[in-house]
Protein backbone atom coordinates (compact mmCIF):
# COMPACT_ATOMS: atom_id res chain seq x y z
CA UNK A 1 0.00 0.00 0.00
CA UNK A 2 1.10 3.59 -0.58
CA UNK A 3 0.91 6.21 2.12
CA UNK A 4 -2.17 8.46 1.92
CA UNK A 5 -1.13 12.09 1.51
CA UNK A 6 -3.53 15.02 1.00
CA UNK A 7 -2.06 17.35 -1.60
CA UNK A 8 -2.96 20.62 -3.25
CA UNK A 9 -2.58 20.07 -6.98
CA UNK A 10 -3.38 21.71 -10.29
CA UNK A 11 -4.28 20.16 -13.63
CA UNK A 12 -2.60 21.11 -16.90
CA UNK A 13 -4.54 21.49 -20.15
CA UNK A 14 -4.41 18.46 -22.41
CA UNK A 15 -1.60 18.43 -24.96
CA UNK A 16 0.11 15.98 -27.31
CA UNK A 17 1.71 13.07 -25.47
CA UNK A 18 5.52 13.04 -25.48
CA UNK A 19 5.62 9.23 -25.58
CA UNK A 20 2.52 8.12 -27.49
CA UNK A 21 2.09 10.73 -30.18
CA UNK A 22 -1.46 9.80 -31.15
CA UNK A 23 -2.73 10.33 -27.59
CA UNK A 24 -3.38 13.35 -25.38
CA UNK A 25 -1.51 13.96 -22.15
CA UNK A 26 -2.62 15.72 -18.96
CA UNK A 27 -0.63 16.17 -15.76
CA UNK A 28 -1.32 16.71 -12.09
CA UNK A 29 1.09 19.40 -10.87
CA UNK A 30 1.88 19.82 -7.18
CA UNK A 31 0.93 23.27 -5.84
CA UNK A 32 1.75 22.56 -2.19
CA UNK A 33 5.40 23.39 -1.46
CA UNK A 34 5.47 21.90 2.04
CA UNK A 35 6.76 18.57 0.71
CA UNK A 36 9.57 20.05 -1.37
CA UNK A 37 12.36 18.45 0.64
CA UNK A 38 14.31 15.24 0.03
CA UNK A 39 12.19 13.33 2.55
CA UNK A 40 8.98 14.88 1.22
CA UNK A 41 9.93 14.02 -2.34
CA UNK A 42 10.52 10.44 -1.27
CA UNK A 43 6.89 10.27 -0.15
CA UNK A 44 5.77 11.80 -3.44
CA UNK A 45 7.78 9.27 -5.45
CA UNK A 46 6.05 6.45 -3.58
CA UNK A 47 2.72 8.01 -4.66
CA UNK A 48 3.70 8.05 -8.33
CA UNK A 49 4.99 11.60 -8.71
CA UNK A 50 8.19 12.68 -10.44
CA UNK A 51 10.16 15.89 -10.74
CA UNK A 52 11.20 17.94 -13.74
CA UNK A 53 13.49 20.66 -12.46
CA UNK A 54 11.79 21.83 -9.28
CA UNK A 55 8.27 21.00 -10.49
CA UNK A 56 6.46 17.87 -9.29
CA UNK A 57 3.99 16.13 -11.58
CA UNK A 58 2.13 12.89 -12.20
CA UNK A 59 0.30 11.74 -15.35
CA UNK A 60 -3.47 12.15 -15.04
CA UNK A 61 -4.73 11.39 -18.52
CA UNK A 62 -8.52 10.99 -18.83
CA UNK A 63 -8.46 8.17 -21.39
CA UNK A 64 -5.09 6.51 -20.81
CA UNK A 65 -3.23 4.74 -18.00
CA UNK A 66 -0.13 3.66 -19.94
CA UNK A 67 2.31 5.37 -17.53
CA UNK A 68 3.13 3.35 -14.42
CA UNK A 69 5.78 4.24 -11.84
CA UNK A 70 8.48 1.58 -11.58
CA UNK A 71 10.91 0.92 -8.75
CA UNK A 72 13.46 -1.76 -7.87
CA UNK A 73 14.42 -2.96 -4.40
CA UNK A 74 18.19 -2.64 -4.25
CA UNK A 75 18.67 -5.87 -2.27
CA UNK A 76 16.38 -7.97 -4.47
CA UNK A 77 17.71 -7.13 -7.94
CA UNK A 78 18.90 -10.18 -9.90
CA UNK A 79 20.88 -9.31 -13.04
CA UNK A 80 20.21 -11.19 -16.25
CA UNK A 81 22.98 -12.87 -18.21
CA UNK A 82 23.13 -9.85 -20.54
CA UNK A 83 23.32 -7.44 -17.60
CA UNK A 84 26.13 -9.46 -16.00
CA UNK A 85 28.00 -9.35 -19.30
CA UNK A 86 27.58 -5.55 -19.49
CA UNK A 87 28.83 -5.24 -15.91
CA UNK A 88 31.99 -7.18 -16.77
CA UNK A 89 32.48 -5.32 -20.04
CA UNK A 90 32.59 -1.99 -18.20
CA UNK A 91 34.89 -3.14 -15.43
CA UNK A 92 37.58 -0.82 -16.80
CA UNK A 93 35.56 2.30 -15.97
CA UNK A 94 36.04 4.50 -12.92
CA UNK A 95 32.84 5.52 -11.16
CA UNK A 96 32.79 8.89 -9.38
CA UNK A 97 29.89 10.44 -7.46
CA UNK A 98 30.00 14.23 -7.72
CA UNK A 99 27.81 16.98 -6.28
CA UNK A 100 29.10 19.53 -8.79
CA UNK A 101 27.64 20.10 -12.26
CA UNK A 102 30.81 20.36 -14.33
CA UNK A 103 31.03 22.15 -17.72
CA UNK A 104 31.93 18.90 -19.49
CA UNK A 105 28.56 17.43 -18.49
CA UNK A 106 26.61 19.82 -20.69
CA UNK A 107 28.95 19.26 -23.62
CA UNK A 108 28.29 15.51 -23.37
CA UNK A 109 24.54 16.06 -22.88
CA UNK A 110 24.32 18.30 -25.94
CA UNK A 111 26.09 15.76 -28.12
CA UNK A 112 23.97 12.92 -26.77
CA UNK A 113 20.68 14.70 -27.51
CA UNK A 114 21.79 15.80 -30.98
CA UNK A 115 22.98 12.35 -32.01
CA UNK A 116 20.56 10.07 -30.15
CA UNK A 117 17.32 12.04 -29.72
CA UNK A 118 17.05 14.44 -32.65
CA UNK A 119 13.48 13.20 -33.17
CA UNK A 120 12.39 13.84 -29.57
CA UNK A 121 10.92 16.65 -27.49
CA UNK A 122 14.32 17.49 -25.94
CA UNK A 123 15.78 18.48 -29.32
CA UNK A 124 17.41 20.88 -29.92
CA UNK A 125 19.36 20.92 -26.65
CA UNK A 126 20.16 24.18 -24.88
CA UNK A 127 21.76 25.17 -21.60
CA UNK A 128 18.50 26.63 -20.30
CA UNK A 129 16.65 23.40 -21.11
CA UNK A 130 19.40 21.32 -19.46
CA UNK A 131 19.34 23.39 -16.26
CA UNK A 132 15.56 23.66 -16.20
CA UNK A 133 15.14 19.90 -16.54
CA UNK A 134 17.82 18.63 -14.16
CA UNK A 135 18.56 21.31 -11.57
CA UNK A 136 16.49 21.74 -8.42
CA UNK A 137 17.22 24.07 -5.50
CA UNK A 138 15.49 21.91 -2.88
CA UNK A 139 16.87 18.64 -4.29
CA UNK A 140 20.41 19.25 -5.55
CA UNK A 141 21.17 16.22 -7.73
CA UNK A 142 24.27 14.08 -7.64
CA UNK A 143 26.17 13.12 -10.77
CA UNK A 144 27.39 9.56 -11.18
CA UNK A 145 30.31 9.84 -13.60
CA UNK A 146 31.58 6.94 -15.69
CA UNK A 147 35.15 7.60 -16.86
CA UNK A 148 37.74 5.78 -18.91
CA UNK A 149 40.90 7.39 -17.59
CA UNK A 150 40.28 11.13 -17.86
CA UNK A 151 37.63 10.73 -20.54
CA UNK A 152 34.01 11.22 -19.48
CA UNK A 153 31.82 8.52 -21.05
CA UNK A 154 28.52 8.95 -19.21
CA UNK A 155 26.71 10.85 -16.47
CA UNK A 156 23.76 9.46 -14.50
CA UNK A 157 21.94 12.35 -12.81
CA UNK A 158 20.69 10.96 -9.51
CA UNK A 159 18.49 12.19 -6.65
CA UNK A 160 19.36 10.83 -3.21
CA UNK A 161 16.66 10.64 -0.54
CA UNK A 162 16.94 9.19 2.99
CA UNK A 163 15.72 5.71 2.01
CA UNK A 164 15.69 5.70 -1.78
CA UNK A 165 17.33 6.92 -4.95
CA UNK A 166 15.76 8.28 -8.12
CA UNK A 167 17.40 7.78 -11.51
CA UNK A 168 16.70 11.20 -13.00
CA UNK A 169 18.43 11.03 -16.41
CA UNK A 170 21.47 9.39 -17.99
CA UNK A 171 23.39 10.60 -21.03
CA UNK A 172 26.49 9.10 -22.61
CA UNK A 173 29.03 9.32 -25.41
CA UNK A 174 27.23 8.16 -28.59
CA UNK A 175 30.48 6.62 -29.85
CA UNK A 176 30.36 4.20 -26.90
CA UNK A 177 26.87 2.82 -27.54
CA UNK A 178 28.31 -0.71 -27.67
CA UNK A 179 29.09 -0.56 -23.95
CA UNK A 180 25.37 -0.26 -23.04
CA UNK A 181 26.25 2.52 -20.61
CA UNK A 182 22.62 3.23 -19.73
CA UNK A 183 22.22 -0.32 -18.44
CA UNK A 184 25.52 -0.14 -16.58
CA UNK A 185 24.54 3.19 -15.00
CA UNK A 186 21.30 1.75 -13.61
CA UNK A 187 23.17 -1.20 -12.11
CA UNK A 188 25.66 1.23 -10.56
CA UNK A 189 22.78 3.23 -9.09
CA UNK A 190 21.39 0.01 -7.64
CA UNK A 191 24.81 -0.74 -6.17
CA UNK A 192 25.01 2.79 -4.73
CA UNK A 193 21.59 2.38 -3.13
CA UNK A 194 22.50 -1.00 -1.66
CA UNK A 195 25.84 0.14 -0.26
CA UNK A 196 24.33 3.28 1.27
CA UNK A 197 21.42 1.46 2.91
CA UNK A 198 18.76 2.83 0.56
CA UNK A 199 15.97 0.39 -0.27
CA UNK A 200 14.54 1.64 -3.54
CA UNK A 201 15.69 2.88 -6.93
CA UNK A 202 12.94 4.68 -8.84
CA UNK A 203 13.25 4.57 -12.64
CA UNK A 204 10.36 6.88 -13.48
CA UNK A 205 7.49 5.75 -15.68
CA UNK A 206 7.17 2.58 -17.67
CA UNK A 207 5.03 3.63 -20.65
CA UNK A 208 3.08 0.75 -22.15
CA UNK A 209 3.36 0.91 -25.92
CA UNK A 210 6.46 3.13 -25.96
CA UNK A 211 9.50 1.21 -27.17
CA UNK A 212 11.97 3.79 -25.81
CA UNK A 213 10.71 3.21 -22.26
CA UNK A 214 10.50 -0.59 -22.46
CA UNK A 215 14.06 -1.08 -21.13
CA UNK A 216 12.81 -0.40 -17.61
CA UNK A 217 10.96 -3.71 -17.42
CA UNK A 218 14.26 -5.60 -17.91
CA UNK A 219 15.31 -5.15 -14.24
CA UNK A 220 13.89 -7.92 -12.06
CA UNK A 221 12.20 -8.13 -9.78
CA UNK A 222 10.58 -4.70 -9.91
CA UNK A 223 7.38 -3.11 -8.66
CA UNK A 224 4.74 -1.16 -10.59
CA UNK A 225 2.30 1.30 -9.04
CA UNK A 226 -1.11 0.06 -10.18
CA UNK A 227 -4.36 1.44 -8.75
CA UNK A 228 -2.44 3.15 -5.92
CA UNK A 229 -0.73 -0.09 -4.85
CA UNK A 230 2.81 -1.27 -5.53
CA UNK A 231 2.68 -4.70 -7.16
CA UNK A 232 5.71 -6.94 -7.57
CA UNK A 233 6.68 -8.19 -11.03
CA UNK A 234 9.15 -11.08 -11.14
Amino acid sequence: MTEEVILKVGLTPQHACSYLGERREQLLVLMDHSLLTPSGYERLLSAGFRRSGGDIYRPHCPACSACQSLRIHSDDFIPTRRQRRIWQQNGDLEVILSSEDKPEYYALYERYIRERHADGSMYPPSRSQYHGFLHCHWMPPRYLELRLGERLLAVAVTDLMPHSLSAMYTFFDPDEAGRSLGVFAIMKQLELARHSGRNWVYLGYLVEGCRKMSYKREYHPHELLIDKEWKKVT
